[in-house]
């Protein structure tokens, strides 16, 4: 079976004989109270490939952004989430949701509806926590950081970034030849920015195929995360294991991380092409690693799904951001060749007129 629903773009998987051995998994004890050895200095070199100061390590996003809104709002605070920006962090907003801080949403990438409504809370004496993914996957587009950052300080509050589809895969200096940039350092990198006013949070589970995550921010904001943070009260930090594999996709992220995203680059730039000479539509407007071909109906993308399985292809029926129209969805990978790719058009090309006709 060929397999397009994998989110490890950079082909890292890190087996058990590639880590160096450990004599406890982990400490037994709060994150708060302790740290398994290498996790600062993992959590000070993550933020710096991602152009923060500080960094702080967690187990997931989901331990991550509840102690990130804790530390961000206060009882004058407004949440306000990008309308399609990953569910995770919209969860973790609950804890400080009973503590009273109105959440809402603004619609996908419009800053002007946002400045609005920051108008209107100015005037009401709200301090904004404004959200959004670094990279939305289903439309293949960077969120306008720059632009949300400015408005973020002109209102006296915080940007915050789940930068989870983008580390790895965007970076310093995009070009025409290299739109995802080098060096694999997020959102911020690629768009080059760096603000007092921004913190973020990413899992490594994507493109670095490690499950854990980092919070990176200013030092005080980072301190005060780790200082006033409830989930490193009553969790513990991520294992050893999980440390040693995060060390291993820095090192192969700094030694062969470039050419591994050009490859990537030209895989999907293969898969676009394809899909536009067989008359589909692709979503994406970056050649980012989770490719969408819009579908006229949910029943066309099961059927389209059931069809490409039958074939031996994989993939993912999702749906587009802001409308919610069907998408057909390929997560493509360093790991794939190009006679992948040339595969996947192959079928796709087999149930195109069904797709057109349905």
């Amino acid at each position: 079976m060929l397999d397009f629903t994998s989110a490890l773009y950079l082909g890292l998987d890190h087996p058990s004989a590639s880590l160096a051995p450990w004599q406890a998994l982990t400490l037994g004890r709060p994150a708060a109270l302790d740290e398994p050895k290498g996790a600062r200095p993992l959590a000070r070199d993550l933020a710096l490939l991602m152009g923060e100061e500080a960094g702080l390590l967690y187990p997931s996003t989901l331990h991550l952004f509840r102690d990130l809104f804790q530390a961000a709002a206060s009882k004058d605070s407004l949440l306000l989430f990008d309308a399609s920006s990953y569910p995770i962090a919209r969860w973790s907003a609950e804890r400080v949701q009973l503590d009273q801080v109105p959440v809402e949403t603004y619609r996908h990438h419009d800053t002007a509806s946002l400045e609005r409504r920051l108008r209107k809370a100015r005037r009401a004496g709200q301090r904004p926590v404004i959200v959004t993914d670094g990279l939305c996957p289903s439309c293949g587009q960077v969120a306008p950081l720059p632009a949300l950052s400015r408005l973020a300080a002109d209102m006296g509050g915080r940007l915050v970034i789940d930068d989870t589809q983008a580390l790895g895969v965007l970076g310093r200096n995009p070009s025409p030849a290299k739109p995802l940039g080098l060096g694999g350092g997020g959102s911020l990198a690629w768009h080059g920015l760096s603000c007092a006013n921004i913190a973020t949070g990413a899992s490594l589970a994507k493109a670095f195929g490690v499950p854990l995550a980092v919070l990176c921010g200013t030092q005080d904001f980072v301190a005060r995360a780790a200082r006033d943070g409830e989930t490193r009260v009553h969790t513990s930090p991520p294992s050893v294991a999980d440390i040693a594999a995060a060390r291993g996709a820095l090192a192969a992220n700094c030694s062969a991380g470039d050419t591994l995203r050009a490859r990537l680059q030209l895989l999907v730039e293969q898969l676009r092409a394809g899909v536009r000479r067989i008359g589909l539509q692709v979503r994406s407007l970056l050649p980012v690693p989770m490719q969408t071909i819009a579908m006229p109906s949910t029943d066309a993308a099961r059927a389209a799904l059931e069809s490409l399985a039958g074939m031996g292809v994989r993939a993912l029926a999702t749906r587009s951001c802001g409308e919610g129209k069907p998408n057909l969805s390929f997560l493509v990978t360093a790991r794939h060749a190009p006679a992948d790719i040339g595969r996947l058009l192959a079928a796709l090309e087999r149930i195109a007129d069904g797709i057109s006709a349905a």
